[in-house]
């Protein structure tokens, strides 16, 4: 059976070129001094609780983006959503990065879901490293081929560990990996929020949460404007 240590292990071993590795990596921009400790932290505390609750699904995005998982630790969260996802685990919040909170968009559609579903789902990545363009580390790129694979290897040690009941993929790239890897019926497909996805990615979640989802809040400012009642 596999174990956190193991994850662990499996995630230090995963060295390549022009990416980088939040959990044993520090970043000498925007990192507090024992940043890669508090990402690794949370990690293996989130690890611990979602194996011990029936966990609903693994949400599985492509892989960490520099304005979110590099500096949270967190697949498809970003600084303005952080402590959202610890609270989620009963977790405090201690910031991994120094300065003003970053936001990114695929982090903001995800979360706009997930605020509004009760039931536990852990979020993580087919490449779950940060993989940049040579010489500038503050910018994405696709994982590539050998990348792909490691991953695949630390998502079935994932999968083993923690049971969900489904795995979820959030867009094409996610999902090409975990069919060829997992069960048809098991995986799960959602088109990727960004570039004009976020439509159907919402149909598709309400659909696969039908009973769970619930409504946004109402905006009570522009309900009184498309209402017309005066608000002085």
């Amino acid at each position: 059976m596999t174990s956190t240590q193991e994850i662990f292990r499996t995630l230090k071993d995963m060295q390549f070129e022009n990416t980088f590795n939040p959990y044993f990596e520090r970043c000498p921009v925007y990192d507090a001094k024992n940043a890669p400790e508090i990402r690794r932290h949370y990690l293996a505390e989130m690890l611990h609780r979602a194996a011990d609750t029936e966990l609903d699904a693994i949400w599985v995005g492509r892989d960490l983006g520099y304005r979110g998982g590099r500096r949270t630790g967190l697949a498809l969260t970003d600084d303005v959503h952080f402590a959202d996802h610890l609270e989620r685990w009963g977790l405090d919040v201690q910031r991994p990065t120094y300065g003003k909170p970053v936001a990114e968009r695929t982090a903001a559609a995800i979360w706009d879901i997930l605020l509004r579903i009760n039931v536990p789902i852990f979020l993580w990545n087919v490449f779950p490293l940060h993989p940049f363009i040579n010489g500038d580390p503050f910018s994405n790129r696709a994982h590539n081929a050998r990348e792909r694979r490691a991953g695949a290897k630390i998502l079935i040690q994932m999968v083993e560990y923690l049971q969900p009941k489904r795995i979820i993929a959030i867009g094409n790239d996610a999902y090409s990996v975990l069919s060829s890897v997992f069960a048809e019926d098991f995986v799960y497909k959602a088109r990727h929020p960004s570039y004009g996805g976020q439509t159907e990615f919402l149909a598709t979640m309400q659909s696969l949460y039908a009973t769970q989802i619930a409504e946004r809040e109402p905006d009570l400012f522009n309900h009184m404007l498309e209402t017309g009642i005066n608000s002085h």
